[in-house]
């Protein structure tokens, strides 16, 4: 057989030899009257059964076999999908997609990442016309309406078609059923819901827009379809910048969706919800609910407490960090609750200014101030961030922002410059002028530092930021129409950086002594520095303040060249070797004990794995994520094994 009318190969092979297209279905897969009068009217499956029964009994029938095809099928109702030649209504691409290259080519409108360009281009150069018409219960009614005789009119209004060729109310007029295609309504949209086809205010200032963000898997669909539209109807590009994301898949990378019941819905991200509920919202109305019960095992399996309360913040700061130029990002939850962290640190952070902030009179003038060096340190360190920010946004690396800003906010303003601002604030020994350079550093620092992160977590910034207002004498009334944060060079003081530099690399290295040597991170101890430069010693006596307050000191030595050095732990800053005597500060032998302790165990983890990796039936069976995580942790195990080792030689010296 040969059927143009009911298989797309056959349409193709139709046209080419210039057969009769011959329907023979009615619109429930009944045969209608081009069929053999006995058939007319069956079903379609009834029908094949019917005829094969009469070529048998005609003597006609060679064979029947069975045969293994692919069969379209309808996603809800599972019926099988028969191909169906209907009229339908078709938009002329070629003239539609020329200017829409052409705007690309000239530069009006630019992909970010570049290289979807060629996507762009591909889909463009070799299209084909548009079926615009839908059989579907909503949407935009095709704007055709036909008289008794199946004539055509086409306008904005049944009224409009009447007054326009003079039709009185004895002709009846009927709107076409279908309605337009999705991606057609869609691609109207930059302009019309600022007013077109009327000239509006709105269109006018608004069109074209300057960014789209989308997905690349919708170039095609949306994106070249609003560009051509645009061009078509307003006579301008609608946006002069494309920026194209990855798919957001699950955590093994799995494309989301609701047949697969691996969706995870934001609002719950945000607002958190129970096991139970998470397990019903993702099971009910499955587009295949035979899979609801694997579904339930896998949740139960990922989300046993449900997902807990994270906030819109921490979730937009989640996307903005996985914002990599991949196709695709695997979203995990673990990030998102690291994330919610950060905000928490935000938010005690603030806290921490303003207690030592208030009825502090900042925004006068007249307030002696000297900064500390800590002060002209996070000073300088910002506007290094605020430059690296701008480079991000420019290149809409949304991911590196993220990172900077992160870097910047828990580890150099949280873990270090709070810190270094408590000696100045609470010694009495500290002037009054840098007790004030210190107060306004932090609430200056911090205010900024909403700025900065306003676009990415907008509601906790906004939150802080009004806290801020006050203190600060700042005239605007929302964070939202504040300028964002400019660099200032000049405020960049190389001199402070590698002071401080120089002194967290010391304090990290005692910290370190610490927890090798299982010190308390309480107990104060004495420090001695050796074999290090002039540069070093300079650096010592401007930092005894800072170091003795953070790393816990009771005593610093500088032993010269010719010294005897005392047996102690040691770490290297630079040249510079940094040592703590031990004798004293702890019980030796209950230490080794410990040690050996843990070296043995560690010994039956490392055999244990060992064994493991050695079988050739372990490693033929086990998935590859599982041998892979087996090897991480006997890498992980031999890297603790050698550090407790030499700590356990090192404590036998003494």
């Amino acid at each position: 057989k040969i059927t143009p009318a009911h298989d797309f190969n056959d349409y193709e092979m139709g046209l080419r030899h210039n057969l009769p297209i011959i329907n023979i279905f009615t619109k429930s897969a009944h045969l209608n009257d081009s069929a053999p009068k006995k058939y007319t009217g069956l079903d379609r499956f009834e029908a094949r059964q019917v005829i094969i029964a009469d070529l048998k009994e005609l003597g006609l029938l060679v064979k029947t076999e069975d045969h293994t095809h692919k069969i379209p099928r309808g996603d809800r109702s599972g019926v099988i999908i028969e191909p169906y030649l209907t009229n339908q209504w078709y938009v002329s691409m070629k003239p539609l997609a020329e200017p829409a290259i052409k705007a690309v080519q000239d530069g009006k409108i630019n992909f970010i990442p570049e290289n979807w360009n060629k996507t762009y281009f591909q889909w463009l150069e070799n299209i084909q016309d548009w079926c615009i018409s839908r059989q579907l219960w909503w949407g935009h009614r095709i704007p055709a309406w036909y008289d008794e005789h199946e004539n055509i009119y086409v306008g904005y209004s049944e009224n409009e078609i009447r007054e326009k060729h003079q039709l009185d109310n004895s002709v009846k007029l009927a709107q076409d059923e279908d309605v337009l295609d999705t991606w057609f309504s869609s691609a109207l949209w930059p302009f019309s819901t600022l007013g077109w086809p009327e000239k509006t205010e709105e269109l006018e200032h608004f069109y074209p827009t300057s960014v789209l963000m989308t997905g690349f898997d919708i170039i095609f669909f949306w994106v070249a379809r609003m560009i051509m539209m645009g061009l078509k109807f307003v006579g301008d590009v609608p946006f002069k910048t494309v920026y194209i994301t990855g798919l957001i898949r699950d955590a093994e990378g799995q494309k989301m969706s609701k047949s697969k019941g691996n969706v995870l819905d934001p609002i719950d991200l945000i607002d958190g919800i129970d096991l139970e509920s998470l397990i019903k919202k993702r099971t009910q109305s499955m587009m295949q609910p035979q899979l609801a019960q694997k579904t339930e095992k896998q949740t139960r399996k990922d989300y046993p407490n449900g997902l807990p309360e994270a906030g819109c913040d921490a979730l937009r700061f989640t996307f903005c960090a996985l914002a990599s130029n991949t196709r695709n990002i695997r979203f995990d939850t673990q990030r998102l609750e690291g994330y919610r962290n950060f905000c928490n640190k935000l938010w005690n952070a603030a806290r921490y200014v303003l207690m030592n902030t208030e009825n502090s009179n900042l925004g006068s003038c007249n307030t002696e101030r000297q900064l500390s060096l800590a002060d002209r340190w996070i000073t300088s360190q910002l506007q290094v961030v605020i430059q690296q920010a701008h480079k991000y946004f420019e290149q809409y690396r949304f991911d590196l922002l993220a990172q900077t800003l992160y870097e910047f906010v828990w580890n150099e303003y949280c873990d270090w410059y709070l810190e270094l601002s408590k000696p100045i604030l609470y010694q009495n020994d500290v002037s009054e002028a840098k007790k004030a350079g210190a107060r306004y550093t932090l609430i200056s620092i911090l205010e900024t530092i909403t700025r900065l992160l306003h676009p990415l977590i907008p509601f906790i910034t906004e939150t802080i930021w009004q806290q801020l207002k006050q203190p600060l004498e700042l005239s605007c009334a929302s964070i939202m129409i504040a300028p964002y944060p400019q660099a200032e060079e000049a405020l960049i003081d190389q001199e402070a950086v590698d002071n401080v530099n120089w002194l967290k690399q010391v304090i990290i290295g005692i910290r370190t002594i610490r927890s090798e040597m299982n010190i308390s991170p309480a107990k104060t101890v004495p420090v001695y520095f050796s074999k290090g430069g002039e540069k070093d010693k300079l650096y010592l006596e401007k930092n005894k303040l800072f170091l003795s307050n953070l790393a816990k000191l009771n005593e610093v030595h500088w032993i010269e060249a010719n010294q005897k050095t005392p047996v102690a732990a040691t770490a290297l800053a630079g040249e510079m070797e940094i040592l703590i005597p031990l004798a004293g500060l702890i019980d030796k032998e209950a230490e080794l004990e410990r040690l050996t302790k843990a070296i043995v165990k560690l010994e039956q983890e490392i055999s244990r794995i060992d064994k493991k990796l050695s079988n050739q039936s372990f490693i033929d069976k086990a998935p590859k994520e599982v041998t892979e995580k087996e090897q991480e942790k006997l890498a992980a195990f031999k890297i603790s094994y050698s550090k407790l080792a030499e700590q356990k030689e090192k404590l036998a010296t003494i």
